[in-house]
C-alpha cells in the first residue's frame, strides 16, 4: 500500500492506554519452538483491535498470555498499570463455545462467576445487572431458560453476558462465533459492535476472518507466521456504527485485499 492509501485507512486517536505488551516472547521446548518474537502493542480504552494470521502464528498463544493463563518467556503485560502475572478479576473472556453449565438457567449462568469468586449473596446482588445484561442482547423473557433450550447464538449471547457481568476493563474473544452459521456470525458481529460500543468496552479479537477482523476492528494486527511477529498493525477507518451493507463497499474491499496482500507476503517469507 502507498503511503496516501495508508493514511486513508489511519483512524483518529482512540482513548488511553488499557493493555500495553512490550518486547513480549514466548518460546517452548527449552527455547527450540519460537511461538512468539518481540511483540509491541497498544490497546487502548474503547478500542477494537483484531489479530489475524496464519495457523501456527501465535494468536491463541498471545490471547492465552493476555489472559494470564500462561506466561511470556520475555516481556512485559501491563493492565490498567499492574503486571498481568495470572487470571485477574479486570479480564473478560470468551471462547468458541459457549461454554454454559447446562444444570443452570441463563440468568444463573451469568451470575456464576460472581457467586464463585464472592459467594451465593453477592450473586443474588447481581441478578438485577444480570437481567439487565440479558436485556441489552435481546434475551429478555430468557432469563429462566436452560442452556439447551438456546440456539447456538443465543447461547452466545448469554456468554456475553456471563463475561461483561464482572465489569472488566478488557474483553479477551477467541473466535467466539465461529461455530455459527455465515448469517447468525454476522448478526452476532453486529451484536457485539453494539454491546462493545454501549458499554465502551476495550475488546481483543482473535480471528481467521479478514472480513470479520474488518468490520469490528479500529485497528488490526497482522501477524507473520511463526515465529509470530507484528508484520503491521493496519487502522481502519471505516464509519461506526458499522453495518454489512458496508461489507460490499470499494474502501471495505480495499481493506481486505491490502491485509490479504500482507497475510500472503508473510507465508512467501
Amino acid at each position: 500500500m502507498n503511503a496516501a492509501a495508508a493514511q486513508e485507512f489511519s483512524g483518529a486517536p482512540l482513548g488511553t492506554p488499557v493493555y500495553e505488551l512490550t518486547h513480549l516472547s514466548k518460546t517452548y521446548a527449552r527455547n527450540l519452538v519460537v511461538a512468539l518474537e518481540d511483540i509491541n502493542l497498544t490497546l487502548r480504552k474503547g478500542s477494537f483491535t483484531s489479530v489475524i494470521g496464519s495457523s501456527g502464528c501465535g494468536k491463541s498463544t498471545l490471547l492465552k498470555i493476555m489472559a494470564g493463563l500462561i506466561p511470556p518467556t520475555k516481556g512485559r503485560v501491563i493492565l490498567q498499570g499492574l503486571p498481568v502475572t495470572g487470571p485477574r478479576r479486570d479480564i473478560g473472556m470468551m471462547f468458541q463455545q459457549a461454554t454454559l453449565f447446562p444444570w443452570k438457567t441463563a440468568v444463573e449462568n451469568i451470575v456464576l462467576p460472581i457467586e464463585i469468586r464472592d459467594g451465593k449473596a453477592a450473586a443474588k446482588q447481581a441478578m438485577g445487572k444480570a437481567h439487565e445484561l440479558l436485556d441489552i442482547v435481546g434475551l429478555k423473557g430468557f432469563e429462566n431458560v436452560y442452556p439447551n433450550e438456546l440456539s447456538g447464538g443465543m447461547a452466545q449471547r448469554a456468554s456475553i453476558c456471563r463475561m461483561l457481568i464482572t465489569e472488566p476493563a478488557v474483553l479477551l474473544l477467541d473466535e467466539p462465533f465461529s461455530a455459527l452459521d455465515e448469517l447468525s456470525r454476522d448478526m452476532m458481529n453486529m451484536e457485539l459492535q453494539r454491546i462493545c460500543h454501549e458499554q465502551d468496552a476495550t475488546a481483543f479479537l482473535v480471528t481467521h476472518s479478514i472480513q470479520e477482523a474488518v468490520i469490528l476492528s479500529d485497528e488490526i494486527v497482522v501477524l507473520k507466521p511463526r515465529p509470530g511477529r507484528i508484520a503491521e498493525i493496519v487502522k481502519v477507518d471505516l464509519p461506526r456504527p458499522r453495518t454489512l451493507d458496508m461489507m460490499t463497499t470499494p474502501k471495505f474491499g480495499a481493506i481486505v485485499d491490502y491485509i490479504r496482500s500482507l497475510l500472503d507476503k508473510g507465508e512467501e517469507m
